[in-house]
């Protein structure tokens, strides 16, 4: 990975980023542009004025003649110190550890501020989004389902958001695959403050990123700009609860737009937080009732699905509670402690892999 550290050429070449992504009117597009044309941002800054307004508008060109802007020299100096401590990195455009999904959007960010495991940006990932208030049924789906695929292998990609988000990035902190957190606000804030503890696991185990600066708090606006980080660095997008207003559909439409596959759970037809996810499917979303289903998915898109020993642990403690007779998931909670989303992940899990059968009745026998 290109980790910017302290050194004098290094935070000379990081203050030329910090530099263009600070120039109002130079979005992701405009400065992919100027990259595309001049180069590394220091010759950018050094084209002629009439070169430049061949790129961006007049007004733009003229404001990258000028000299830094002391935001870009503050925030200089915040991200050096941020960057002494162990975990945390700056990915630019132009870093070969720079997410090569991304690179196929249209506005891929100038910066990546990671926490934790950069690599798990570049690694096969599924999306999984859905609803703040979401039921309880929901919040165990999407801790099963997370866990399930990140048992498989498939880093699990969320927003830290409460809700869905959380019990997401929780799954995939329990499997193979981990997890990545975007975020909407600068990579050394935690926003909702109720995931602190959360956000913290996340990035000594998995990774946190943000494309905003160091110090930005929450602003609405963020949230949904960086939905499409979300979908971006994923080969597809699952949607567990949705009402029909939801902002998960804004990271779904996204999805389809940048070629993203797009699936969706069902739910009721009388649940109102299941109207977005049956719209998706109207739509051309694929219906998926498992784990297993999305995998499938994946498999034609070139990501294998899992082995029998890759999804779940030869032998595990559940296993031995559920002995060799049908258990429903109320006594197999109370036999062994596990909380019912937990329960319900290793459950699936260990269905995934051929050790457990699902029975009529909302039963569960272990294989002979």
């Amino acid at each position: 990975m290109h980790a910017i550290a302290t050194t004098a050429d290094t935070a000379t070449e990081l203050a030329g980023w910090l530099r263009l992504q600070h120039v109002p009117g130079v979005g992701p597009v405009a400065a992919r542009a100027l990259l595309a044309r001049f180069g590394l941002p220091p010759h950018i800054f050094s084209a002629p004025f009439d070169a430049l307004r061949e790129v961006v508008p007049a007004s733009v060109a003229r404001l990258i003649a000028q000299p830094p802007r002391p935001v870009a020299n503050s925030q200089l100096e915040l991200t050096l110190q941020w960057l002494q401590r162990p975990g945390n990195a700056v990915l630019t455009l132009a870093d070969a550890a720079y997410p090569p999904l991304l690179l196929e959007i249209a506005d891929p960010p100038l910066l990546l501020y990671v926490r934790g495991r950069a690599e798990l940006l570049s690694r096969p990932g599924v999306a999984i989004v859905g609803s703040r208030n979401a039921s309880a049924q929901g919040m165990q789906n999407a801790a099963a389902f997370a866990q399930a695929l990140s048992g498989a292998g498939v880093t699990i990609i969320s927003g830290l958001a409460l809700g869905i988000d959380t019990h997401a990035h929780e799954g995939g902190l329990r499997g193979a695959g981990g997890t990545v957190a975007v975020i909407g606000t600068g990579a050394d804030l935690v926003y909702p403050r109720r995931n602190l503890d959360l956000a913290q696991r996340i990035a000594e185990q998995g990774c946190i990123v943000s494309e905003y600066a160091l110090g930005l708090p929450a602003v609405p606006a963020n949230f949904p700009r960086r939905n499409r980080l979300i979908s971006g660095l994923a080969r597809g997008v699952l949607v567990i609860e949705a009402a029909a207003q939801s902002g998960s559909l804004i990271t779904a439409r996204l999805a389809g737009e940048q070629g993203r596959d797009v699936y969706a759970l069902p739910g009721s037809i009388h649940a109102t937080l299941a109207k977005g996810c049956h719209a998706l499917i109207k739509q051309g979303a694929k219906l998926v009732e498992s784990a297993d289903d999305v995998l499938q998915e994946l498999s034609w898109l070139g990501m294998p699905a899992a082995g029998p020993d890759d999804a779940a642990p030869v032998d595990t403690p559940l296993l031995a509670v559920l002995g060799h007779d049908p258990h429903d998931a109320d006594t197999l909670a109370a036999r062994s402690g596990l909380a019912m989303g937990v329960l319900m992940g290793e459950l699936l899990a260990l269905e995934l892999a051929g050790r457990v059968e699902r029975l009529p009745g909302g039963l569960f026998q272990r294989c002979k």
